[in-house]
C-alpha cells in the first residue's frame, strides 16, 4: 500500500507455524486466516511517510457510509472523549438510501445523563461530519465477552430499536 492507504495487516514468521497453529476447533476461520502461508488478522492499517504503521479498525467494523470508509475505532474514541461517557461501540445499521448508517451505543458514567443532541453537538468540531453518528443509543451497559471485548455483532443485528434516537427525525411530542 502507498503511504497514507488504507489496507489489511498481513504477516508471516521465517518458520511456518511459529506464530500459531490456527484456531482452536476451527478449520474453517484458521483456513479463511492463513492463506498462503500468510496470516491475515483482519485489522485495518495505514504506514505513514515515515513507515510507521497505525491501526485503523477491525475490518468487519469498518462502516461505508455514502461514498465513505468510516473507523469505528475512531467514532468511538471521539464519543468517549465526552466526560459523561464510559464506553460506546460504533456499528453499521442498513441506511433507507445506500450503503449503511453509523449507530453509536453508548454507556454512560454512573450517575450521569446525557441528551442524544448535545452528544452530537459535541461531537461536530471533532470529526469529519460523514463520521458524526445519525443514530444513538444509551444503553445500561455494552454487551462484552468473557475478555471484555464488546460484542458488535449483538449492536448490529438489533439494530435500530425503538429507544434509539435518530438526528435525522425530529422529535415528536
Amino acid at each position: 500500500m502507498a503511504p497514507g492507504e488504507v489496507g489489511e495487516l498481513i504477516v508471516r514468521t521465517d518458520r511456518p507455524w511459529a506464530m500459531n497453529h490456527g484456531y482452536y476447533k476451527n478449520p474453517e476461520a484458521t483456513a479463511r486466516a492463513w492463506r498462503n502461508g500468510w496470516f491475515h488478522t483482519g485489522d485495518a492499517f495505514r504506514v505513514g511517510e515515515d513507515g510507521q504503521y497505525f491501526f485503523v479498525d477491525r475490518m468487519k467494523d469498518a462502516i461505508r457510509r455514502r461514498g465513505e470508509n468510516i473507523s469505528s475505532f475512531e467514532v468511538e474514541t471521539e464519543i468517549c472523549a465526552h466526560p459523561a461517557i464510559r464506553g460506546s461501540a460504533a456499528v453499521a445499521v442498513p441506511s433507507e438510501f445506500a450503503e449503511e448508517e453509523v449507530l453509536a451505543a453508548i454507556a454512560l458514567v454512573d450517575g450521569a445523563t446525557l441528551d442524544p443532541a448535545e452528544l452530537i453537538a459535541f461531537l461536530t468540531p471533532r470529526m469529519a461530519h460523514f463520521m458524526v453518528p445519525r443514530y444513538i443509543r444509551i444503553v445500561p451497559a455494552l454487551p462484552r465477552t468473557p475478555t471484555q471485548k464488546v460484542q458488535k455483532h449483538l449492536l448490529r443485528s438489533e439494530g435500530i430499536t425503538a429507544d434509539t434516537w435518530d438526528r435525522e427525525r425530529p422529535a415528536s411530542g
